[in-house]
């Protein structure tokens, strides 16, 4: 596993693409800051411009470094969840502005799997995380089932977990509101 979260890292430092495992499903992924890395991901996936992606993160704490407020009931909420939740924050920061919601928000996950944690945490910066598909088509449960034309089209594929099958789901969804109340939009 370390030789291929350094082989990861290496690529996305150079501004390059992956496709690694996630705690849900199987993803696309590059550095979140970068607007060059971010439009391959929408040339990859051949996605619309107007659309955001999530980023994932391996800690609560760097939240902090990407939006500008969190509420503090968040902060209880977000360790009395154990499955893996996405939370969309208002007005985003320190992200290149072609991953951020033309809203100004960001959605952002943070990591329990192990490999993805311990890459992100390597890296040091956040990781865009889109499902590993073109723009329209239904996700791939597992690796076996993501298309060849996809994987030639990233720059490295993570070795690690290939054969592991997560317990499929997507991940629940809240929206935090300006007012800093918020909404379960998935679960």
């Amino acid at each position: 596993m370390e030789e291929d979260i350094q082989k990861a890292v290496k690529v996305l430092m150079a501004g390059g693409t992956i496709l690694y495992p996630t705690d849900t499903i199987w993803g696309i992924g590059c550095d979140a800051t970068n607007n060059r890395a971010v439009q391959k991901i929408y040339k990859i996936k051949e996605r619309l411009k107007k659309s955001s992606f999530i980023i994932l993160l391996e800690k609560e704490s760097k939240i902090t470094d990407y939006v500008e407020k969190v509420p503090d009931i968040l902060w209880d909420l977000l360790k009395s969840i154990d499955s893996p939740t996405t939370v969309i924050y208002p007005k985003a920061k320190n992200l290149t502005k072609n991953v951020i919601a033309p809203d100004g928000s960001i959605g952002i996950r943070v990591v329990k799997d192990e490999f993805c944690r311990r890459m992100i945490s390597e890296f040091n910066k956040p990781v865009v995380s889109t499902s590993a598909n073109f723009s329209g088509e239904a996700s791939p449960l597992v690796f076996k089932d993501i298309s060849e034309e996809i994987k030639n089209k990233v720059d490295y594929i993570v070795k690690t977990n290939r054969n592991k099958l997560n317990k499929i789901k997507a991940s629940t969804i809240i929206r935090i509101k300006l007012s800093g109340e918020f909404e379960v939009l998935r679960q």
